[in-house]
């Protein structure tokens, strides 16, 4: 019979629980609270940074995993904005994954049924491209007949997570093909990978063909290997450890053999993971030194063209737009100056800022299906500080940010494009006005 090793670690078993070394970096200094999305709409204590660190806390000293843990951490969006309020440097990003995915492993017997399978039906579909590819032809007969006007009241009466996924669904257009090699125009300046992701891929498809061809025009050879998977970033932030890894595993591999400077990523979420690949995989002696050397090329598309000095001609783009900071672009990422920088390259575009432009708009990744009720909350505050800007079109760099900005102004009655800002800066290199965003 095998013995048993005993619990010492209350609430978390010995794998990878929240460093007690990073819980101690908390001064419980209050910066914060206010910086944080559910404390803004809830004011409760457990619903903090500082609050949810103090359950881990208690979680290592030998509680157990308790409904009320689970409770906390369901709540939190993830969106980093306490990371980059905190004076005192505390890693809640490495505290808050490392809890979900103990809670993932010894707490999801706390979630009632349907939020089990609400998660099981989430992961088994948006990680995985050639499944929301069969989806498409289904949303595109739906939006066409016109039936959300009569579906659309049932399901808010029935089901928020329905109601919200109906609301969110962008209008599905043809799909976008992005070759396997787009050769630079003029003088190649660099070799560049793209991820292709995921709901980027089959709902917002002429993103990824417009990110091949402004880093084309800027001299970039665009490699895309079409056999890519999903980069794990769902998986990882929900706690689902094994399998994010193995999505991780799989794209490293699909670049291997690729000869390439640069790895871009056109949507937040993802680049933060890619980002992270090196920590998430450094327990595994086959992948560990290709994660490190995978993680070290990446890099967000606004970097990249930061980085690069502009050649291609901007044609004028006479407009004003607000501009969205993705949370996991601004916080989790640290890239908050290149989209600004990229943008200002366009003649005549006026870029404006946004209030409370550090707070989530409330996709946070799967947020707004697990958690409809404050997700649409945070919407629409979002949205109505986005409409105070007098802005014409929305701009942002992360596609769950546009299918959430786009419903709750839409529900707001407010008549404003959104757009990835990619998509605006080849706009003006090909010459095209607002109108003729290729979305």
């Amino acid at each position: 019979m095998t013995e048993t090793k005993p619990d010492l670690l209350g609430a978390f078993d010995e794998h990878h629980p929240p460093a007690r070394a990073l819980i101690d970096d908390c001064v419980h200094c209050g910066f914060c609270l206010p910086a944080c999305p559910t404390y803004s709409l809830w004011g409760e204590e457990m619903d903090s940074p500082r609050g949810r660190i103090y359950l881990m806390k208690e979680g290592l000293e030998g509680e157990p995993m308790s409904p009320a843990l689970v409770q906390h951490v369901d709540a939190c969006l993830g969106c980093m904005a306490c990371v980059t309020a905190c004076p005192s440097g505390v890693q809640y990003d490495k505290l808050v994954e490392a809890t979900r995915q103990q809670v993932e492993r010894r707490g999801a017997e706390h979630r009632t049924r349907g939020q089990r399978l609400l998660r099981s039906a989430i992961f088994a579909l948006f990680p995985r491209p050639e499944r929301l590819r069969l989806v498409r032809p289904l949303l595109a007969l739906y939006q066409r007949t016109g039936l959300s006007r009569l579906v659309r009241p049932v399901l808010a009466r029935v089901s928020p997570t329905l109601a919200t996924m109906e609301a969110i669904a962008p209008p599905v257009g043809p799909r976008v093909p992005v070759p396997a090699l787009v050769p630079a125009v003029g003088p190649k300046r660099m070799t560049v990978g793209m991820l292709l992701g995921c709901v980027q891929r089959e709902f917002y498809p002429g993103v990824n063909a417009a990110t091949a061809r402004v880093l084309a025009a800027e001299g970039c050879d665009v490699v895309v290997p079409p056999d890519q998977g999903c980069c794990g970033a769902l998986s990882v932030h929900a706690g689902r450890e094994s399998e994010g890894l193995d999505y991780a595993r799989a794209l490293i591999d699909t670049f291997s053999g690729a000869d390439v400077e640069r790895i871009v990523a056109n949507s937040a979420g993802c680049g933060s993971t890619m980002k992270d690949y090196a920590d998430l995989l450094a327990d595994d002696p086959e992948y560990a030194e290709r994660a490190a050397d995978f993680a070290a090329r990446t890099r967000d598309i606004s970097e990249v063209l930061a980085e690069l000095e502009p050649v291609a001609p901007r044609h004028p783009l006479p407009m004003t737009v607000a501009y969205h900071d993705a949370c996991h672009l601004r916080h989790a990422q640290g890239v908050k100056a290149q989209p600004r920088a990229v943008l200002a390259t366009i003649p005549g575009l006026v870029v404006k800022e946004i209030a409370e432009g550090d707070m989530c708009c409330g996709s946070a990744g799967i947020y707004n299906l697990t958690n409809p009720e404050p997700a649409r909350e945070l919407g629409d505050r979002k949205a109505a500080n986005v409409a105070a800007t007098g802005a014409e079109l929305l701009v942002t760099s992360n596609p769950g940010c546009l299918l959430q900005i786009t419903d709750a102004l839409r529900r707001q009655g407010r008549e404003m494009r959104c757009a990835h800002m990619v998509l605006v800066l080849d706009a003006s290199l090909r010459g095209a006005g607002v109108g003729e965003l290729v979305g």
